[in-house]
């Protein structure tokens, strides 16, 4: 069983020393992977869990090992070393059944291009039992809808990315692995998908992401883990992690004739007479804590870039 505190979930703040379980439903032990003519392991002793309702993200720059972890989880690569458990059953004593059970949005879209939208969610949807017949309502939570009996070699690179993302729903699977899920999008349809990811997480679906965009990984994850050279090197909550790195200051911006700024320590704040006299005599414009990101704490930790 996987554990957290409710203060650390939303809408829990104020529940002090309550627990909440939740069912683990994917376990990693020692996970190792050497690809083949390879001397050096890509995955060097990787361990996680991943409980129900929960959203992992595994953040890096391209080549720490995301990918590949990914791959593996979802038995495109054989030949691995380590112990993994995906809803309490060993990875390697899955049959193809296991794929009723997960959804993947490859990061780059494969679709047959020569069909059109409806068609190739038709085609897919043949392979599940339990496929959503409905399939035009997928096509209206992404906005494809209008093109729904186009062809896919003329979608833009956008749409083939949310039919993509739709495509790993459509036979309600338990777990999701997402690869990269608003890559290419605009600002507007990004915003689409995370609200469904969000809403696929409070129907109890577990999320495995792998990004290297640090802000999507903060709006949308439980727990993020830094992941750089094969090895995870950090993982956490985001906002634990922020606590942890950043500073314990605020910065306050005032008009005193002219924009001023100062900074203050955060302990005793209210006690601060420098902050007090700003306060009651100035025209306050901004005040915020100055809170490490997760970009930030990634080189801090690893060292590394993300691009």
């Amino acid at each position: 069983m996987v554990a957290y505190k409710l203060l650390d979930l939303p809408g829990f703040e104020n529940l002090e020393g309550l627990i909440i379980n939740l069912q683990t439903m994917i376990t990693v032990n020692h996970l190792t992977y050497t690809y083949p003519g390879n001397t050096q392991p890509t995955i060097k002793g990787v361990n996680f869990s991943l409980g129900k309702g929960e959203i992992l993200g595994f953040l890096g720059p391209s080549g720490a090992g995301k990918s590949t972890t990914q791959k593996i989880l979802i038995k495109l690569l054989p030949g691995f070393s380590g112990e993994i458990s995906i809803m309490g059953k060993s990875l390697n004593h899955w049959d193809e059944t296991y794929y009723q059970h997960i959804g993947v949005g490859f990061e780059l879209p494969n679709h047959y291009q020569k069909l059109t939208a409806l068609e190739n969610l038709r085609f897919f949807a043949s392979f599940y039992p339990k496929a959503k017949r409905n399939l035009m309502e997928f096509l209206a939570m992404v906005g494809l809808e209008d093109a729904a009996n186009k062809r896919v070699e003329d979608f833009s690179k956008g749409m083939q990315m949310r039919l993509n993302f739709i495509r790993a729903l459509i036979h309600d699977p338990e777990i999701i692995f997402l690869d990269e899920p608003t890559s290419g999008l605009d600002p507007v349809n990004a915003r689409i998908m995370k609200d469904i990811i969000r809403d696929l997480k409070m129907k109890g679906k577990t999320i495995f992401l792998t990004t290297h965009n640090m802000h999507d990984a903060e709006e949308l994850c439980d727990r993020v883990a830094f992941m750089i050279d094969g090895e995870i090197r950090l993982i956490d909550q985001p906002k634990a992690l922020k606590h942890t790195y950043g500073s314990r200051t605020v910065t306050v911006e005032y008009q005193n004739g002219n924009l001023n700024q100062e900074e203050f320590q955060l302990d005793g704040l209210i006690k601060n007479q420098g902050f007090v006299d700003i306060l009651s005599k100035y025209k306050l414009e901004s005040i915020h804590s100055k809170e490490a990101s997760l970009e930030d704490i990634f080189i801090q930790t690893t060292g590394r870039q993300l691009q």
